[in-house]
C-alpha cells in the first residue's frame, strides 16, 4: 500500500481494558483505515488497520514514515507532522469535514451564513458527481475549469465573512476552520486521483464504529491488534468484490495445505469474486 501514491487515512477511538487497574482505558485506532485509490496506479484497493494505545501523532507517523505522496485526512493533529519537514507527503483536506461544521452551525443556530456555504459546498459537489467515473486526468481538467472558480468565490466570500465577525462569535470559527485550510482544500482540483473529501475511509471506519457498539472494548492491547488484523482482511476483501464470509472460508480450508511461502497468493486481491462466492 505504500508503493501507491495516494491514501486515505482517518481514525477512531476504540477502550481497550487496562488490566492491572481493571478499568476501561481509552485507545484508538490510528490511522484507523488507509485505502488505496486504484485507478492511475494499478494496485488493487486495500484497507489495512492499525491498532495503538493512544492518539498521539508518533504512531502515524511510524505507520506512514516510507510513504511518499497525498495523504488525504481529516484535521486530526496528529497528521500534522507528516506534512512538514519536507517528508515527501502532501495534504490533501476533506471537504465533508468542512462542510459538516457549517451543517451544526445550521442545525444549532438556522445560521444564514451556513445556509448560503452549504449551498456553495453543494455546487461542487454537483461537479463531482457527473465526474465521479471518469479518468483522473479528465476529473483534473473539468475542475481547474468548473470547481476552481467556485472556489475562489467561495473563499472570498468566506474571509469578507470572516471579516464582519466577532471573535467571540460562535459563527467565526467555521468560517476560520476552512480558511485555515484553504491550500489543502485546493488539493483536488490539481490532481485527479484525489477525490473531494475523505469519505472513503470514513465508510471503511464504520464496521469499527458498529462493532464496538456490541463488543464494548477490546480485552487487551493484543485483542485490539488481532482485531485490526481481521479487519484489514474483511475490509480489503469487500474493496476487491469478494463475500468477506466465502473468503475467510475458502482461507482456512487452503491454509494448513498452503505452502508459508506462498502465503501472499491468499491474499484478497488474489482470488477472484467467482472464487469465494
Amino acid at each position: 500500500m505504500l508503493a501507491a501514491r495516494k491514501l486515505y487515512a482517518d481514525d477512531t477511538p476504540v477502550l481497550s481494558w487496562l488490566l492491572e487497574l481493571a478499568k476501561p482505558r481509552p485507545g484508538a485506532c490510528g490511522p484507523t483505515s488507509a485505502i488505496i485509490v486504484p485507478p492511475a496506479i494499478r494496485l488493487p484497493p486495500a484497507v489495512w488497520f492499525a491498532y495503538s494505545l493512544d492518539r498521539k501523532g508518533e504512531h502515524p507517523q511510524r505507520h506512514l514514515r516510507d510513504f511518499r505522496g497525498t495523504l488525504q485526512a481529516d484535521a486530526f493533529a496528529g497528521f500534522h507532522a507528516l506534512y512538514e519537514d519536507n517528508r515527501g507527503i502532501c495534504e490533501a483536506a476533506c471537504m465533508a469535514h468542512m462542510r459538516r461544521k457549517f451543517c451544526d452551525l445550521h442545525q444549532a443556530h438556522a445560521s444564514l451564513v451556513a445556509a448560503e456555504a452549504l449551498k456553495r459546498i453543494g455546487a461542487l459537489y454537483a461537479i463531482e458527481n457527473e465526474i465521479r467515473s471518469r479518468a483522473p486526468d479528465e476529473r483534473r481538467q473539468v475542475r481547474q475549469a468548473r470547481a476552481w472558480p467556485l472556489l475562489d468565490s467561495l473563499r472570498a466570500w468566506l474571509m469578507s465573512v470572516r471579516a464582519k465577525l466577532s471573535n467571540k462569535s460562535a459563527v467565526a470559527s467555521v468560517p476560520s476552520y476552512a480558511l485555515g485550510r484553504w491550500s489543502a482544500v485546493l488539493r483536488y482540483c490539481d490532481d485527479g486521483l484525489v477525490e473531494i473529501d475523505n469519505n472513503a475511509a470514513e465508510r471503511a471506519l464504520r464496521a469499527v464504529v458498529l462493532g464496538r457498539k456490541n463488543y464494548f472494548f477490546a480485552d487487551s492491547d493484543l485483542g485490539g491488534e488481532r482485531a485490526t488484523s481481521i479487519y484489514s482482511l474483511i475490509g480489503t476483501a469487500k474493496l476487491n468484490g469478494l463475500n468477506p464470509e466465502a473468503y475467510l472460508r475458502d482461507v482456512l480450508i487452503r491454509i494448513a495445505d498452503h505452502p508459508v511461502s506462498r502465503i501472499h497468493e491468499l491474499l484478497p486481491w488474489k482470488l477472484s469474486p467467482d472464487s469465494s462466492a
